[in-house]
Order: C-alpha cells, then structure tokens, then sequence
C-alpha cells in the first residue's frame, strides 16, 4: 500500500456501510431490527 493510499484511504460507499452493518448483527431479531433501520434510511446521509 502507498503512502498516499494509507493518508487517503479510499472512503466507504452506503451499500458497503449497510452490508457491514447487516454482517454485525447478532441474532436473527438484531438482523431483522437493523434491516428495518436500514430501510428507514439510517445510511442515506452518508
């Protein structure tokens, strides 16, 4: 990796941000609760 990749990473698209944030759920409910977030447009500022 070059100097400038590691000063400037490359930043997080919204489908990465919301397909990370679906990875890290826990159960099944947690799964279910944070695709009803992502519905209601927890990522869409980003």
């Amino acid at each position: 990796m070059s100097f400038l990749a590691k000063l400037f990473p490359r930043p997080v698209t919204r489908a990465e941000a919301e397909l990370a944030y679906l990875q890290a759920s826990a159960n099944l409910y947690d799964l279910e609760m944070r695709e009803r977030e992502i519905s209601r447009g927890k990522f869409a500022a980003h």
